[in-house]
């Protein structure tokens, strides 16, 4: 694929909000048709969080990672969950140089910027464990030695909701690693026509995508974000819907501090993404569904119309 790079010059020139607005452009136009989707992908990106895309092949998983990869600078890699993938394949392992009489290590594709795991849940737990650990810590042990992951390292790792077959399920303490779930689902009809339209007579070199961001200006506009004001109203009404979560009948495992930590922080990204510098009870109840769905686990599942009842069921502050 061929990439179209901007200076760093130039990048160096950009506000945070052109970069997020160009950013923002680039994912519409590699996933047509999923604004909704993409906002809440951008989202995720800048609270820290990781992305569980739940979803049927050929849906854009893997372009979306790579165009989201090359737009922040970053460096991609792709892992093919398997039963036989060990967790040395994701984390990297550690050879004897002949020459130095030292061992060296050699990174895994978890050294990336941005890494698809796809198909995560065909891997066994022991590997899973390994990748979750990394996206926990931000970091990797081995051999009594730490590496340090990228700062804004992301993971973005997909299952195949119908074919569950040889397939390992997430224990509900490794899914409550991940900030959100989403799924991009098929697009709509006049979509589906844009897209072939302009898939004719296009060749694979005319894959050109922008970089509109440095990951230290990515970083940047993570660590911004973490300031951004959360009214003690706000706190209050989290706090309601979590205690909601836990008291519902069909609800085994209710949310946990650290799924409210994650919530805020993703609201936290939602307000920045509208312009504002203050989180509203709007941004809260815009991310439940993506945030919860991932980690509320109850008699039939996680189901949206559970977390609807929820977000019901507790009164809004009043905000003015």
């Amino acid at each position: 694929m061929t990439t179209n790079h901007t200076s760093t010059n130039q990048m160096n020139d950009i506000t945070p909000v052109e970069a997020i607005k160009s950013l923002r452009a680039i994912l519409n136009e590699a996933i047509r048709g999923k604004q909704e989707v993409m906002e809440l992908v951008l989202a995720c990106l800048l609270a820290r969080g990781h992305l569980l895309l739940e979803d049927l092949p050929g849906l854009g998983k893997t372009t979306l990672a790579k165009v989201l990869a090359e737009a922040v600078g970053g460096q991609f890699a792709r892992v093919q969950c398997t039963p036989d993938l060990m967790p040395s394949d994701i984390t990297g392992f550690s050879v004897f140089n002949q020459k130095t009489r030292e061992f060296e290590f050699c990174e895994g594709p978890v050294f990336a910027d941005v890494l698809l795991a796809d198909e995560i849940n065909r891997a066994t737990s022991r590997t899973q464990s390994a990748l979750f650990e990394a996206m926990a810590e931000r970091q990797v042990s081995i051999d009594r030695a730490t590496h340090r992951l990228p700062e804004t390292f992301f993971v973005i790792a997909t299952q195949n909701p119908v074919d569950s077959h040889g397939a390992y399920p997430l224990p509900e303490a490794q899914l409550d690693r991940f900030a959100m779930k989403l799924s991009i689902g098929y697009p709509a009809r006049e979509t589906e026509i844009e897209i072939l339209a302009s898939d004719v007579g296009k060749l694979p070199q005319d894959d050109v995508h922008k970089t509109v961001l440095t990951p230290n200006a990515l970083r940047d506009i993570q660590n911004a974000i973490v300031h951004l004001s959360v009214s003690e109203k706000v706190h209050r009404y989290m706090i309601d819907l979590a205690e909601a979560t836990r008291k519902h009948p069909d609800i085994n495992l209710g949310l946990s501090p650290r799924g409210l930590l994650i919530w805020q922080r993703v609201a936290q990204a939602c307000a920045f993404l509208k312009g504002r510098d203050f989180v509203t009870p709007d941004d809260v109840q815009e991310v439940a569904k993506p945030v919860l769905g991932v980690r509320l686990m109850g008699e039939f599942g996680s189901a949206d119309n559970i977390i609807e009842t929820l977000l019901a069921s507790v009164t809004i502050p009043f905000w003015d």
